[in-house]
């Protein structure tokens, strides 16, 4: 499982043209998931990304988490993380779950942010999105499971 976490100002998700999803500070999430993925990859992700220190404390220091600033969350599937560009000029995506597999653990994931408290929004699995966002520093970071397949 392959997580981009972005420190976010504000971000939100519309599909065809309607809203489906928007927070405020917190972390925007592009979310891949490969066909070796677990619950536990899931969970591991999970707990990592919310307990990140990333947010700036009273000295300047990234001391602080989403969660320590009471920030929210904009998780976005995204099967193209896994896409494999060693090779010609398109990406492979044979390391990307099956839809119905990766939105499983997709569904999951969030749901394990929800059980610590944080709010967290989402677009629409499988559908084309159009994503914006305020990326604050910016800051960003790839967050892999522990046993990332390429």
């Amino acid at each position: 499982m392959r997580v981009v976490v972005q420190r976010s100002k504000e971000a939100k998700v519309t599909v065809n043209g309607e809203m489906c999803g928007m927070i405020d500070k917190g972390l925007m999430l592009l979310v891949g998931i490969n066909h070796d993925d677990t619950e536990e990859d899931a969970r591991f992700l999970a707990e990592k990304i919310s307990h990140l220190r990333i947010f700036e404390d009273e000295h300047g220091k990234m001391n602080l988490s989403v969660k320590d600033v009471s920030g929210q969350i904009l998780s976005i599937s995204q099967f193209t993380l896994y896409g494999d560009c060693r090779k010609g000029r398109r990406p492979n995506f044979m390391n990307a779950a099956r839809p119905e597999y990766a939105n499983k653990i997709y569904e999951r994931f969030n749901e394990i942010l929800r059980e610590q408290g944080l709010i967290v929004e989402t677009g629409k699995f499988g559908e084309m999105m159009d994503v914006s966002f305020t990326n604050w520093g910016p800051v960003t970071l790839i967050v892999e499971s522990p046993n990332p397949t390429l």
